[in-house]
């Protein structure tokens, strides 16, 4: 009997993906026999290697929502830019609704120093030496995204180099 070989579909798991659950919210809707309840999750998910996305999930149990929101943040996701110190390159901003986000690069040995979301969405980045405020609301999901614009926006030496024409070495003379 002839071995079967794995197809493209069966997908194998990579085990170095984190999620942290950022918020819960039970949420109804009115519909003609009265009240719908289910639950909105709020996850985010990141491998601390540079790559980390922000998901949405709905069900009518916490579990459900969860798994939607980590399958939904996996579609999201995007690459940061590290450096040597695992911060970023320069400062930058981030808006998402009302939601503004700082994030400036910091000194190695200051850690991460941020708060709610935007912190979650920076640890599971794999940035360990950042300073970030949030601006404006302070609605999860908002500042999350504002956090992941933010972090989309960097561009490291070597892009900035290259579309100025210049050596990276003569970046900055």
């Amino acid at each position: 009997m002839a071995k079967r070989r794995k197809t493209s579909r069966e997908k194998k798991e990579d085990t170095n993906w984190q999620e942290r659950v950022i918020q819960i919210r039970r949420v109804s809707k009115v519909v003609k026999g009265g009240k719908k309840l289910s639950f909105r999750a709020i996850v985010v998910v990141g491998n601390e290697t540079g790559q980390v996305g922000v998901g949405v999930g709905k069900a009518g149990d916490v579990i459900g929502a969860v798994r939607k929101g980590v399958a939904d943040g996996k579609k999201q996701l995007i690459e940061v830019p590290l450096t040597k110190s695992n911060s970023i390159t320069h400062i930058t901003n981030g808006v998402s609704g009302g939601a503004k986000v700082v994030v400036r690069p910091a000194a190695p040995g200051t850690g991460v120093i941020a708060g709610g979301a935007v912190r979650t969405v920076l640890e599971l980045a794999g940035v360990k030496n950042i300073l970030a405020k949030q601006l404006g609301s302070n609605n999860p999901l908002n500042n999350a995204r504002a956090a992941i614009n933010a972090l989309e926006t960097l561009r490291t030496f070597s892009e900035v180099a290259e579309e100025r024409g210049v050596a990276v070495e003569h970046l900055y003379t």
